[in-house]
């Protein structure tokens, strides 16, 4: 790979200050320089590296989608999801992979499959260059209980195979189940600690014993596997926190006991809400039969309302909350993941500063990489975007593939910039400017 330097670029570098107008040098997969620069002026170039001149353009770090499952193929029920045939359903993720790393996400954390080994095969496809994709975390089916959410399966065709869901009932089967994932090799166990109304199963229910939830972690940690779980009661959000289940999905319903051992907790969990699921269900989901008053009856409503104020006392209590809105289904199409952030800004009440950080450094941990993600500084994996645009002044812009001028991933151009002017510098440098982007974002 070739060695970049961006310059004349508006760095927002993960830390949380203003941005600032530099340059950054990209050799070999990291970030090895960044510079402040005054107007006009440009560090010292850099022998054979390719000069790209920003114009401005804020560059800033490759996003974290922290709830994504790629086998959601944007269809209206778990039952069309599952039910696609296995050689369609492997395109069909592929295809997705690389629409999320053209959205500018470079990193993702896959929250369950449809399938076994589904994600599995995807990320290993992605690793060694077999197809395009961000960095995957993969993940089981998730896990569900006879008749809990996830289990798909009918009274006379009862072959649990065919289930959306792994079913188990008791500790040995949970146990049996999270070896056979880690045999297949995820990354991280799903299970489903609460229902969902859509499904008939109330979202405030909880589905599983204590002694299974236990089981499942106990067992999922000696074969060093990551557990996430899907979590809207109160009472699964409290044993995620009981139990040392990392990552929490959707925490709707938490309490004030719940919020305080969460908090006391809040460096050892991450909280991916799923909002656009809950308001695209109540609000955009008429064309499939789901209009606002068959919502409303489901619970959807006012489930919505309770997870808006437990997700602004997270954030009050500097609670991690990451973007992540249950994307893939039919009203919540892939490649619409940015709205999240938009939703974070109009609703919970963040400032376009904490929706970007939240999409940058508060969910790189979750990646496993240790301090290599998240950041626009010197040793960093080379994980970047050029947005034309200021997402700290319009947080929408990330939502349109064309503001999105380029996506590096590991310092490697999934998507290079549009470019004009291009000449040979002194030191044999190959110079050029970012053709679309206007200098109305210099300094």
């Amino acid at each position: 790979m070739a060695d970049v330097l961006f310059t004349n670029v508006r760095i927002f570098d993960g830390g949380g200050e203003t941005p600032f107008i530099g340059d950054v040098l990209v050799q070999g997969n990291r970030i090895s320089r960044v510079v402040k620069t005054a107007h006009g002026q440009r560090s010292t170039p850099v022998a054979g590296a390719q000069v790209i001149d920003g114009g401005g353009a804020f560059l800033m770090p490759g996003m974290v989608e922290a709830h994504t499952h790629f086998s959601w193929n944007d269809q209206p029920s778990l039952d069309s999801i599952q039910r696609m045939p296995p050689e369609e359903h492997i395109l069909w993720c592929a295809e997705v992979a690389k629409k999320y790393l053209d959205m500018g996400w470079t990193s993702c954390v896959g929250a369950a499959t449809a399938k076994p080994r589904l994600d599995v095969v995807i990320r290993n496809a992605i690793n060694d260059g077999t197809i395009v994709g961000p960095r995957y975390i993969a993940a089981s089916q998730e896990i569900t209980v006879p008749g809990g959410l996830g289990d798909t399966t009918a009274p006379h065709l009862p072959q649990h195979e065919f289930a959306f869901g792994a079913i188990v009932s008791g500790n040995d089967e949970m146990r049996r189940c999270v070896r056979m994932f880690a045999k297949y090799g995820v990354d991280q166990i799903k299970i489903n600690l609460s229902g969902e109304s859509i499904t008939g199963m109330p979202s405030e229910m909880s589905q599983f014993t204590v002694d299974e939830i236990t089981t499942c972690v106990d067992e999922a940690h000696r074969w060093g596997k990551r557990v996430a779980a899907h979590a809207r009661s109160t009472w699964s959000v409290q044993q995620c926190v009981n139990l040392g289940i990392e990552v929490i999905y959707h925490a709707s319903f938490i309490d004030e006991a719940g919020l305080d051992a969460l908090e006391a907790n809040k460096f050892k969990h991450f909280v991916a809400p799923g909002l656009a699921w809950l308001i695209n269900t109540c609000h955009h989901a008429s064309a499939w039969g789901l209009t606002p008053e068959v919502t409303r009856k489901m619970g959807y409503h006012r489930e919505l309302e309770a997870a808006v104020e437990s997700m602004k006392a997270m954030r009050k209590r500097g609670i991690r909350i990451l973007p992540g809105g249950d994307y893939g289904f039919a009203w919540t199409p892939h490649g619409t993941n940015a709205k999240d952030l938009e939703t974070f800004v109009k609703v919970i009440g963040m400032s376009p500063m904490e929706a970007l950080l939240s999409a940058t450094a508060w969910g790189a941990p979750l990646m496993n990489l240790g301090k290599t993600l998240g950041y626009v500084r010197e040793g960093y994996l080379a994980d970047l975007l050029l947005v034309d645009g200021d997402p700290l002044a319009d947080i929408t812009v990330l939502q349109s593939r064309d503001r999105i001028l380029a996506v590096m991933k590991d310092g490697e151009f999934h998507r290079a910039p549009p470019l004009r002017e291009t000449r040979m510098g002194a030191m044999g440098n190959t110079q050029m400017r970012v053709a679309a982007t206007p200098n109305r974002w210099a300094a």
